[in-house]
């Protein structure tokens, strides 16, 4: 086996996580995970997660339907699959409800793999040691976590856009990336440093290059506490993409708010863009929490 290879193997023997400097503690605490509770276990299964939503949902549509029955509002919810899909001549054509979500689909992939990549660049540049380097970081991190996302998108629209000839859906793109990646840069940053000091001392001391402690012994400590803040933040940005419909980008709030100023029929098709939203957001976060258990297992 490389030397390297066994250096970084003895030091990822040892926990991540360190519970408690007693070590009657952490053999008590040991114990005590190893024989969980059947309330442990039903926080694990994923479709009690999704009764969650469901019934949330549920009781959001009920409150609705009550209270609009008490306006006296009469339900068209059989004009309402015609905005989803239609049959015309033989051939299915999706409804402009559909071409919305496909479009914030579009916006929300694009944006997040952005908002990672400048969230990591960030991140690492919040560790350089140069002067400019954590000081630029900084000031990006408290300029975009401090001002509303709202005026953003106004400022890249109305003026980065045009100075660059930005289409407006790469406009919506890069301020949503732009906006998460702040806060993707923050949880990075706070992954890492909550790894232990006497790991990189360690790893230090054992003659490790930089790289590789960083990819074989930081990282894999730090990923499983990224993950679940991580999941939140991409959740949010496909709730926050809902913005780029006041630049005229046609996503689903945008062909929601169109259909409604054409039909009137605003409580179907506001709960209808409710549960389309609910469609992504919810296998989004289950995906994010499969991940998470699955890495924790096998380290």
């Amino acid at each position: 086996m490389p030397e390297h290879q066994r250096i970084s193997r003895t030091l990822m023997s040892t926990r991540p996580v360190y519970l408690d400097d007693n070590p009657d503690a952490n053999i008590a605490m040991s114990l005590t995970d190893s024989s969980p509770n059947w309330r442990t276990h039903l926080k694990r299964l994923p479709c009690l997660e999704v009764g969650q939503f469901v019934a949330l949902f549920g009781v959001l549509a009920y409150l609705a339907i009550h209270g609009a029955q008490g306006m006296g509002y009469q339900w068209r919810w059989n004009k309402v699959p015609r905005y989803l899909v239609r049959v015309i001549d033989g051939e299915l054509v999706w409804g402009p409800l559909l071409r919305g979500l496909w479009v914030t689909l579009e916006v929300a992939s694009m944006a997040g793999v952005l908002a990672l990549a400048v969230g990591l660049l960030v991140a690492l540049m919040r560790y350089s040691r140069s002067v400019m380097g954590p000081a630029l970081a900084w000031l990006y991190v408290e300029l975009i976590r401090n001002t509303p996302i709202l005026v953003q998108i106004l400022i890249f629209y109305f003026i980065i856009a045009a100075v660059f000839g930005i289409p407006r859906l790469w406009a919506g793109v890069l301020c949503l990336a732009c906006y998460e990646g702040a806060f993707v840069a923050e949880i990075i940053r706070g992954a890492v440093g909550a790894v232990r000091k006497g790991q990189w001392e360690a790893a230090q001391s054992l003659g490790l290059p930089g790289i590789r402690i960083w990819t074989d012994i930081v990282i894999p400590q730090a990923i499983p506490l990224m993950l679940p803040p991580l999941g939140g933040t991409l959740v949010n940005l496909v709730k926050h993409s809902a913005i780029v419909s006041v630049i005229a980008v046609y996503d689903l709030t945008t062909q929601a708010r169109t259909v409604v100023s054409d039909t009137f029929l605003a409580f179907e098709i506001w709960l209808t863009t409710a549960a389309l939203y609910l469609a992504i957001t919810i296998p989004l976060s289950l995906i994010v929490t499969a991940l998470e258990r699955r890495y924790r297992a096998r380290h």
